[in-house]
């Protein structure tokens, strides 16, 4: 990629973060948006869509037994949700003509108060690490209000997101 393409691309990528983060995020218990940036990278996904909890509640139901620090102290829970895999799986990822471009997808999920956590892709893909990442909808067997961002094996919960409005494949 030239120095030409390569600043358009970082400039595209500023102006899509910019409006994310200044765009006012729905309230709990909205649609969370899947999203991807296939026009900028070749990457993302193919059917963008709003996912609601009772879609979540309609594919395979995961649990989840998480034991983590917290800036508040120790957690320990189980989480019962939709692996974040199949709802990306879903809408259908988009590759590049690289060798193994799958590799390259990045995932933010982003709350409600705007806070973020990214993953790739080679953490969740089952034929890799196929870690079992979910958005949550119950904690200890009671209904969330929102969705939650559950990652097992993460030893603190810091990208534990809460309220999670949006999903954006890169």
């Amino acid at each position: 990629m030239n120095r030409r393409a390569m600043g358009g691309a970082v400039l595209a990528a500023a102006i899509s973060a910019w409006s994310v983060a200044s765009a006012q995020p729905p309230a709990a218990g909205q649609a969370i948006s899947v999203t991807g940036t296939r026009a900028i990278s070749l990457t993302g996904v193919q059917r963008p869509s709003e996912i609601w909890i009772d879609n979540l509640k309609k594919l395979p139901r995961i649990t989840v037994s998480i034991s983590q620090a917290t800036d508040h102290g120790p957690v320990d829970a189980r989480f019962a949700g939709a692996l974040l895999w199949a709802i990306i799986d879903d809408a259908g990822w988009v590759n590049g003509a690289q060798k193994n471009a799958y590799l390259r997808h990045t995932i933010l999920v982003t709350g409600q108060d705007g806070y973020a956590a990214a993953l790739s892709e080679g953490e969740i893909d089952p034929k890799l690490e196929g870690k079992q990442v979910i958005l949550a909808y119950e904690k200890d067997g009671v209904a969330l209000d929102a969705p939650r961002l559950v990652v097992p094996g993460d030893a603190h919960a810091s990208r534990g997101v809460h309220d999670v409005v949006s999903i954006a494949v890169q």
